[in-house]
């Protein structure tokens, strides 16, 4: 399988007529505010190091203003940076030719809006051939795989529909099927879901992990919700300003913020959904009836002994061995969210 991670080096992005001139500036401490106060220049991107693991879901998450979605804009080259670089097997991005960044859009990435972009006087089937159509696929061809991602992505009878005959769950679903119909390496989602309603929202997550499960992609979420990034990403990144204040797993940044920010970010988690059985078992001593797999979350182990009636069970790897145990107290003791001093 090829390499299809992202790494993103000593990125920045200063919007105005002179953004090179304050990049030292910037270095030195000027903040965002500052900047903008004295040059009349937008800080977008400081400093941004990020490796994004090939066929791997990346979170990037902040607020509004935090530079998120100019991040992921950096990746299709939407938007040309003030410096540095964003790689790309082996090739960086930020220098390809005009040629070559229309190949690259064309066939390396697709991306999946958080207002649909659905051609209005388009069908749901015409809509979803669209990138094809611009690739010179023949036309057989991409209505076979517009249909195939339709029917995968639960809108088999709709084909004919046009978007305003559709819900808002069932435009983004055309939305990800159009992307996954251009069978793109990249996967590039910013805020895809924040339009839609909770309930929707959850069961387009769904969807995604478990058409990711099989596919593999190299996606790049862009949200401003903490609980949809636990759930969706491998990796994290919480940008603030235009800086990375914290990157890592879920677990990791739960378990270990790297400030009084991050802290404030997760003392509503629901540490039972993030934090796995392997942080927290002790060594296995094989004297429970009860196997939980290794890499489950803590809720299911709760869950679980709290059903079988037991007060301890056993960790097992895929092989079914033993390499640890829990305790239905340590469960709850570790998804219980520490007291701030």
């Amino acid at each position: 399988m090829a390499d299809n991670g992202i790494e993103v080096k000593n990125l920045y992005k200063i919007f105005g007529a002179h953004g090179e001139k304050y990049i030292e500036a910037v270095e030195n401490g000027m903040s965002k505010d500052e900047l903008n106060a004295k040059h009349g220049h937008v800080l977008g991107l400081k400093n941004i190091n990020i490796n994004m693991p090939s066929a791997k879901i990346q979170v990037i998450m902040g607020l509004s203003g935090s530079g998120k979605s100019t991040m992921i804009r950096h990746i299709n080259r939407l938007i040309d940076p003030t410096a540095g670089e964003v790689i790309f097997q082996g090739e960086d991005i930020c220098k390809m030719s005009k040629a070559d960044l229309q190949e690259f859009r064309r066939h390396k990435t697709a991306m999946v809006f958080q207002k649909f972009a659905l051609l209005p006087h388009r069908t749901v089937v015409d809509n979803t051939v669209f990138g094809l159509e611009l690739q010179g696929v023949d036309k057989l061809e991409r209505h076979d795989r517009a249909m195939h991602w339709l029917k995968r992505v639960g809108l088999e009878g709709f084909e004919e529909n046009y978007p305003n005959q559709l819900s808002g769950g069932m435009q983004q679903r055309v939305g990800l099927a159009r992307a996954l119909t251009n069978d793109a390496d990249i996967l590039l989602m910013d805020e895809a879901f924040s339009a839609l309603d909770p309930l929707i929202r959850m069961d387009m997550q769904s969807i995604l992990l478990e058409l990711q499960e099989e596919l593999n992609k190299t996606v790049v979420f862009i949200t401003h919700d903490l609980d949809e990034a636990l759930r969706l990403g491998d990796q994290i990144a919480i940008l603030r300003d235009g800086a990375v204040i914290q990157q890592g797993t879920g677990q990791e940044i739960v378990l270990n913020p790297a400030d009084a920010y991050i802290a404030d970010f997760i003392k509503e988690v629901n540490r039972g959904r993030v934090i796995r059985v392997n942080t927290i078992m002790t060594n296995a001593n094989g004297g429970s009836s009860i196997t939980i797999p290794s890499g489950s979350r803590l809720e299911l182990a709760a869950k679980l002994l709290v059903e079988s009636g037991e007060a301890e069970a056993n960790i097992v790897d895929e092989n079914g061995s033993n390499i640890g145990a829990i305790t239905l107290k340590s469960a709850i003791d570790a998804m219980v969210t520490p007291a701030v001093h």
